[in-house]
C-alpha cells in the first residue's frame, strides 16, 4: 500500500470514529474512547483525545470504569444535580 493510501484510509477511519462518537451518550462516549485508547497502548489516550476532541482525563475515567466489576453508572447518564436546571412552572417571561 502506498503511504498516501494508508494516510487516506486512516483519515477515513478517524472521521467515522468522530461521527459515531457524536451519536453516543456521555457515558458511552467516555467508554468508547477508553476502549479505542486501550487498543493502541502507549500514547493511545493522547491520540484518541486528539482525534475525538475530548479531554484525556475523560478517557482515563472511562478506562477506570471499564475495570470496575459493576457498572456504577447503570441507568444514569449524569450524576445527580448534573445538567441544566429546570425552568419553574410559575415563572412567566416578562414583556
Amino acid at each position: 500500500m502506498h503511504p498516501n493510501q494508508a494516510l487516506y484510509a486512516e483519515c477515513r477511519v478517524e472521521r467515522k470514529m468522530q461521527r459515531f462518537f457524536g451519536w453516543l451518550s456521555e457515558k458511552d462516549r467516555r467508554r468508547y474512547a477508553a476502549i479505542e485508547a486501550a487498543k493502541l497502548g502507549h500514547g493511545g489516550v493522547e491520540y484518541i483525545a486528539r482525534v475525538l476532541a475530548c479531554d484525556p482525563k475523560t478517557i482515563r475515567q472511562g478506562l477506570h470504569e471499564l475495570e470496575e466489576a459493576e457498572d456504577a453508572a447503570a441507568g444514569r447518564i449524569r450524576k445527580k444535580g448534573g445538567g441544566a436546571r429546570r425552568a419553574s412552572s410559575c415563572s412567566q417571561p416578562s414583556k
